[in-house]
């Protein structure tokens, strides 16, 4: 049985960890070692998830299996993406990970209902998110919420740059 449930700042070193292998699992492979190293200390160190979870800008939802986090979603309460798009109010999912063992048992559609949920309830008139160009799965994941493309924007990783693609759902 799962739960899901806010993130709490004790949860910090476990995000840390699951982010890590989450996105190690999905990417480490593209790129240089030093530019993956310095990326993972940026965006996946305990410190900086603490700061994430305690930031009311931000907002984290994990899911637990037996006291242990399986995955997490981060929003956006206001999107870096807006410019992009005519919506008024676009929230913006961060991230949406789950234990790569984990994979296709319905994880990753928990979490995308609840941010979808959330952004109706709180009176957000778009989802967005980017997406990694060649990451075909995650694509078709979102095509099957209703996300569709809206522009071609950069993502780096130390110093590589990813082509990306900025999806959104208009609620």
């Amino acid at each position: 049985m799962t739960n899901l449930r806010p993130a709490l700042s004790q949860d910090a070193p476990a995000l840390a960890t699951l982010g890590r292998e989450a996105f190690c699992s999905a990417f480490g492979h593209i790129y240089h070692p030093s530019d993956l190293s310095r990326f993972l200390e940026e965006a996946y160190s305990p410190g900086t998830i603490a700061q994430e979870i305690s930031d009311p800008a931000l907002l984290y939802r994990v899911i637990e299996q037996d006291d242990a986090l399986i995955g997490f979603c981060k929003i956006r309460i206001k999107s870096p993406y807006s410019d992009y798009s005519n919506a008024a109010r676009p929230i913006a999912l961060g991230q949406l990970y789950t234990d790569p063992a984990m994979t296709g048992r319905g994880l990753g559609a928990q979490l995308m209902d609840w941010v979808i949920d959330y952004a109706r309830q709180t009176g957000a008139d778009a989802v967005q998110l980017s997406v990694y160009s060649e990451n075909f799965g995650a694509q078709r994941f979102y095509a099957r919420y209703g996300f569709s493309k809206i522009a071609d924007i950069d993502f780096w990783v130390g110093n590589h740059r990813d082509d990306e693609f900025l999806y959104e759902l208009r609620l």
